[in-house]
């Protein structure tokens, strides 16, 4: 669990399932305190009746359960991303902390954008008519050079 890396980029992080707090009691104590020392450290919410993933768009009906949703929220409350999968595949932590600091990046560098696969210290495009149609021709120059 990389939770610290989460908590030093001042990312809030919940869990919210269909699941009742008592399951989520069994889980953390059986389940993820084998996987995370202490068990997870962030809150587990109760998604009663499926609320919440409805107004998300991730709760499925006929399973009666979330599907695995990611959303990252800007301290304006504004989605910036969504990632939605079903159960049988897991979430990557490595992309969602670089989208994290991707969006931390041009919300700070509002003239900036971050390419695919940006990493901090890596160049950004600053958008303009001049690089339209040149992305790819200026990211791949910028890019050999690192």
């Amino acid at each position: 669990m990389r939770y610290s890396e989460l908590e030093d980029l001042g990312v809030e992080v919940l869990a919210i399932s269909v699941d009742t707090v008592f399951s989520h009691k069994v889980w953390q104590e059986e389940e993820l305190s084998k996987m995370v020392e202490g068990g997870v450290p962030y809150p587990m919410l109760w998604d009663v009746g499926g609320k919440t993933g409805q107004a998300y768009g991730v709760y499925d009906e006929n399973l009666g359960l979330n599907l695995r949703g990611r959303f990252l929220i800007d301290p304006d409350g504004i989605i910036q991303a969504i990632e939605v999968l079903n159960a049988p595949v897991g979430r990557n932590t490595d992309e969602l902390i670089r989208q994290i600091q991707a969006f931390q990046y041009v919300r700070e560098h509002s003239d900036e954008a971050c390419p695919a696969g940006w990493r901090p210290g890596k160049p950004t495009l600053k958008p303009s008519p001049a690089l339209a149609g040149k992305v790819y021709e200026v990211w791949k120059v910028e890019n050999a050079q690192n």
